[in-house]
């Protein structure tokens, strides 16, 4: 069902792409260095690291599964302004505390702290819907992932900069940026959801288990969301493992890293910023859904066949066309309900890529870690990127089949 009563407000959508991006450039200022940062914690052990990395992530993205739906359904209730707020002042004071941690444990309950504050991004969805009619919603996705992607260009590559001097240093830089954006947002953000489709707090739309009950309510919602979930379990293997795998088998340092990250973010923002639009309205938003997943299996599986670094950078452009699913799906689903359980969706899908990140860093991290442990006696460390390459062909056979009625 199209949402009702939707009043598009251009200013509104401007003013949550710029909260937005200001959130993904604190969040990617630190992903060059998080990894160097638990490194230096256990000795320089990069076997070691890699667990720890993997547990760091998992427990991360527990904390977004408990919390986004309530998140999502808090924001259907309140709004989405007051959301938004919180989240970002509370990352602001959760990057001081890891900048200052004193011992591997500090930074962990950091990290548990930061993964209920950055719960928030189902939110930041269930505006785009508010503020977007339906035939700009696959657009305005689109334009949301040019956000992340502004994040994406500036974050790493200044993330990495800061971190060639020191791994403490991009913390306090991500601090300033969410505290800017909660300032941002107190004095400028304005509210979206209009009161008229407000709808009651419920414990059962909260939990992350009820929240899902809205994608079972629909077999293409269902479908589509085991999709989302293949390929947000393929996505997890750049955070969990890039950082270390790129250390250990080109010799890379932060900065050569978060200059590649820029690279992705860049791409990204081609994609999803320019070309999502004419795609979609030439070819349909199916075969561009399709076409994104498959471009992102022939990407992954590129960077982790690529035996020199600077032919990883063949594999950038063709993995940003993934963009295109992101977009796609997410238009095609939000249509389907209510403008009151925008947030609910946005929730149970962010609950969805949640769980996918509870699964995914533990496993790609410990795929790396026995990769290249000399006790397993091989070393392969693009392993992980083949499975993930896998993971996304799979969800390809799997939409190309779910999809094939509806859009003949």
């Amino acid at each position: 069902m199209a949402a009702e009563g939707v009043n598009p407000r251009p200013a509104a959508f401007i003013f949550i792409f710029i909260t937005v991006a200001l959130d993904m450039l604190a969040l990617g200022i630190i992903i060059p260095v998080l990894p160097k940062l638990i490194e230096s914690f256990v000795d320089g052990n990069t076997v070691r690291a890699a667990e720890m990395v993997g547990i760091f992530g998992t427990a991360w993205a527990i904390m977004q599964f408990l919390f986004s739906p309530a998140m999502g359904s808090l924001s259907d209730r309140f709004g989405r302004r007051p959301i938004v707020l919180l989240s970002n002042l509370g990352l602001g004071l959760d990057y001081i505390l890891m900048a200052l941690a004193p011992a591997l444990s500090w930074l962990f309950v950091g990290r548990i702290i930061s993964g209920i504050t950055a719960a928030s991004v189902a939110t930041a969805g269930a505006y785009i819907a508010d503020v977007s009619p339906p035939e700009k919603r696959a657009q305005n996705f689109g334009m949301l992932g040019v956000a992340f992607g502004i994040g994406f260009i500036l974050g790493p590559a200044f993330g990495g900069i800061l971190g060639s001097y020191s791994v403490h240093y991009p913390f306090w830089a991500a601090a300033a940026m969410s505290l800017l954006n909660f300032a941002y947002g107190l004095f400028v953000l304005p509210e979206s959801l209009k009161p008229e489709n407000r709808s009651p707090f419920s414990w059962a739309k909260a939990n992350p288990l009820g929240s899902v009950k809205l994608l079972v309510s629909h077999h293409e919602l269902w479908g589509l969301g085991l999709v989302t979930f293949l390929s947000q379990l393929a996505h997890t293997s750049l955070p969990a493992i890039y950082v270390l795998y790129a250390g250990y088998r080109y010799g890379w340092g932060p900065d050569q890293v978060g200059f590649l990250l820029a690279g992705v973010g860049v791409a990204s923002m081609v994609v999803q910023g320019g070309l999502v639009q004419p795609i979609v309205k030439r070819i349909g938003e199916r075969p561009a859904l399709l076409l994104g997943l498959l471009c992102g299996c022939i990407g992954l599986t590129w960077y982790g066949t690529a035996w020199i670094g600077v032919l990883t950078w063949i594999g950038v452009p063709i993995a940003a066309f993934w963009g295109l699913f992101n977009a796609t799906s997410q238009s095609v689903m939000s249509q389907r309900v209510s403008a009151s359980e925008q947030g609910q969706l946005q929730g149970a899908l962010s609950s969805v890529t949640a769980f996918a990140g509870i699964l995914g860093p533990i496993f790609f991290a410990m795929v790396f870690a026995r990769s290249i442990d000399p006790a397993y006696g091989f070393d392969l460390p693009g392993l992980g990127y083949w499975l993930a390459g896998a993971l996304l062909l799979a969800a390809f056979l799997l939409a190309a089949y779910l999809t094939r009625q509806r859009h003949p």
